[in-house]
């Protein structure tokens, strides 16, 4: 169990994870609607199409950068370049670019995710989205939207009653076996579900715009900025049986309003996925 940071410390560290969305920006927005230098990662996997571009590379390698500067006896876990020190006592977590289809396609709901563990425990979140100038960051002692010179303290609504829920999903198409019939109970008793948000939606949640996310098949670099942010929203992040998720991602529920968690999970539970 992580002992807690002090306050200013960890004040510093969500001042140091803001500047890193913002070094990741510079290499991102220059590259955003213009030649992306696209690449695709699954011809080389054999999988499906998995884009890659220039910007989900130069933004970690600047983030890795700066995080060497800083704090060179950290370790960092990052989708683009792999793990350096994955057992250090802080560990960075960056998805550089989540939402890469979003990004090639012109669509602003991409986003920059960093998470810090501390001990194993993600202790800081950021999401950001530079085109729209929002860095959403969060920890125990709260989360707030930054945008500009302006801050905005960030409180998930509540929403106790399944059938007003208004949720988000990715893609209904990523879910198989036994996930496609927990997801279509899952939208059949949601009020609203959006698809295409990425990680964008999980901000949303956090800002009291959306009730729920539900995704699967999601790696840590997609979810550890997630859990600081949100529960210092008032919200949460756990597994389709309501559990903490793991380190390792997996099958996801971001939830605003908790008391939603009994209503949610014997929709999604029978689909979980062995530990």
């Amino acid at each position: 169990m992580s002992a807690p940071l002090d306050a200013p410390r960890l004040a510093d560290l969500e001042d140091f994870a803001v500047g890193l969305a913002h070094a990741a920006a510079k290499v991102i927005l220059p590259l955003f609607r213009a030649d992306h230098g696209l690449a695709d990662k699954g011809a080389v996997t054999g999988r499906a199409f998995d884009p890659v571009t220039e910007a989900d590379k130069g933004a970690e390698a600047a983030i890795r950068a700066a995080i060497a500067a800083r704090f060179p006896d950290h370790g960092v876990i990052g989708e683009e370049y792999g793990e350096d020190r994955p057992d250090a006592e802080f560990v960075w977590v960056l998805d550089p670019i989540d939402g890469t289809r979003a990004f090639i396609s012109g669509l602003p709901v991409w986003t920059t995710l960093i998470g810090l563990r501390h001990r194993g425990v993600p202790v800081v979140g950021v999401i950001a989205q530079p085109f729209t100038g929002e860095y959403f960051v969060g920890s125990q002692h709260g989360s707030r939207l930054i945008r500009g010179r302006e801050t905005w303290t960030l409180r998930t609504r509540p929403c106790r009653d399944l059938s007003q829920v208004l949720a988000a999903t990715t893609d209904p198409h990523l879910f198989t076996g036994p996930e496609v019939a927990a997801y279509q109970r899952f939208h059949a008793a949601a009020r609203l579900v959006r698809l295409g948000a990425d990680a964008y939606a999980y901000a949303m949640v956090a800002m009291g715009q959306l009730d729920v996310v539900v995704e699967r098949g999601l790696k840590c670099w997609d979810v550890e900025a997630a859990v600081p942010l949100l529960a210092g929203a008032g919200g949460l992040v756990a597994d389709w049986t309501g559990a903490p998720i793991g380190r390792n991602g997996g099958q996801m529920l971001i939830v605003g309003d908790a008391s939603l968690l009994p209503a949610l999970t014997p929709l999604l539970s029978p689909a979980s996925a062995a530990p």
